[in-house]
């Protein structure tokens, strides 16, 4: 398997960055041996979590001042991408986690809230960042419905003000981490009699895997990611209070559209699977796969071609997509906006690539369930369909803004709902 500083100019790192690293890497092996079973199974990784907990990871991007490491988003990328080279369903589920955090740590240092707003942020910080640092808590973040992009309109789960606090009604689909979670971060409409829902109205709750009214739904049986056991909420009554809130009325849809970075960190899972790819080609072409006959098939000018070319598709997927993580800031430019919806792209696309090839250059023996890059390849397939930055709205974006001012984009007709309300647009 590939070291990080293999790929990684690690010159540029904080010491706590590369000790952290260092941790994925030794607990890594173990990781990729369970998601044979875990994949087999479509059960979660719970052993894989008791372990990132001991070694602080849940912890890993809440500010230091509540006890956090303190983790840019570009560190936490890498990161998101070692845990990704071992078990692709571990580091996407992370990611659900880590988001959660992100959004309490990265949207309340946003310069466009007002000072009522960040006080009342505050307090929500003091008591979820809390449950993570001193209880060992794992949060999911279930944002999407089925069917629609859910930053193009307002979230369709809904909240009703009653006495001490609220009742949330909705249901969420595909919802990572379902019954293995301590809180799920719900995200919903709040609804008041005589107004259409809107996005200025947009709530999110911390709510408890025991909360009366939550219920999990529904089978889990994908070709891939199966170890994510992303199955379905519904709420029903469900009953939240001031204490639950996870950021004020309004700041999820007010801050989003000037943090596009913070919507694209589902590629950090698939960069490690197509990393994963490339090191099983590897191991598997020079005979050194466990358990496999050492046969040596770097004799054949074709594999090492193919191999080749799966290092040059592979360091172009992350030279782009390392560069845009790092720069990753609030109110980012067009040009830095632009690279972020590229290294989307990249990376999802560039995953199915890659483990297409390594199994047209390893032979009809790695399609077998016995070795890992069966897994992988289905694992790849998942990405470029996830909202809010599926392939199709990434091409949509990127030919919109590279041949339109964006002042003019709205103004362009379209025969079919457009996704475009999720578009960066520049602060006014």
């Amino acid at each position: 398997m590939s070291d990080f500083r293999d790929y990684y100019d690690t010159s540029t790192f904080r010491p706590a960055h590369i000790e952290m690293l260092e941790r994925i890497n030794a607990l890594g092996p173990k990781f990729a041996e369970r998601a044979v079973q875990h994949d087999l199974e479509a059960s979660f990784p719970t052993q894989n979590y008791n372990e990132l907990r001991d070694a602080g990871f849940l912890k890993l991007v809440i500010p230091e001042a509540f006890g956090g490491l303190g983790f840019s988003l570009g560190e936490y990328a890498t990161i998101g991408a070692e845990i990704g080279k071992y078990c692709g369903a571990t580091a996407l589920t992370f990611n659900m986690h880590t988001s959660s955090m992100m959004w309490l740590r990265f949207m309340f240092d946003m310069p466009n809230l007002t000072e009522e707003e960040r006080a009342t942020f505050a307090r929500m910080r003091e008591i979820q960042f809390p449950k993570v640092v001193q209880e060992g808590a794992i949060f999911s973040q279930p944002i999407s419905e089925g069917g629609a992009n859910w930053t193009s309109e307002p979230i369709k789960t809904n909240c009703r003000r009653v006495d001490g606090g609220w009742l949330i009604n909705g249901f969420k689909k595909f919802a990572s981490l379902a019954g293995n979670c301590d809180y799920y971060s719900i995200v919903c409409t709040e609804h008041f009699e005589g107004k259409p829902p809107a996005h200025e109205d947009t709530m999110d709750f911390a709510v408890h895997k025991d909360a009366p009214g939550l219920s999990i739904v529904g089978d889990w049986d994908p070709i891939g990611m199966r170890g994510t056991v992303s199955r379905d909420l519904v709420l029903k009554d469900v009953f939240v209070s001031e204490d639950d809130l996870m950021m004020p009325a309004g700041v999820f849809g007010k801050t989003l559209s000037q943090w596009p970075h913070m919507m694209a960190t589902l590629t950090p899972a698939y960069m490690g699977v197509a990393q994963s790819a490339y090191d099983f080609t590897v191991q598997y072409l020079r005979g050194e796969t466990p358990d496999q006959p050492p046969i040596d098939r770097r004799v054949y000018p074709t594999k090492r071609a193919a191999v080749g070319r799966m290092f040059q598709r592979l360091t172009e997927m992350r030279t782009l997509w390392s560069a845009a993580f790092f720069e990753a800031k609030p109110f980012p430019s067009k040009t830095e906006v632009m690279r972020l919806y590229a290294a989307q792209y990249a990376v999802m696309e560039g995953v199915q690539e890659l483990a297409a090839l390594a199994i047209r250059t390893c032979g009809g023996q790695s399609m077998l369930k016995s070795l890992p890059l069966e897994r992988i390849y289905r694992d790849s397939r998942c990405g470029a369909l996830m909202l809010p930055y599926t392939t199709e709205i990434m091409e949509d974006y990127l030919s919109m803004m590279t041949v339109y001012d964006m002042e003019d984009i709205d103004k362009v007709t379209s025969e079919t709902v457009s996704a475009r309300v999720s578009m960066w647009r520049p602060a006014a």
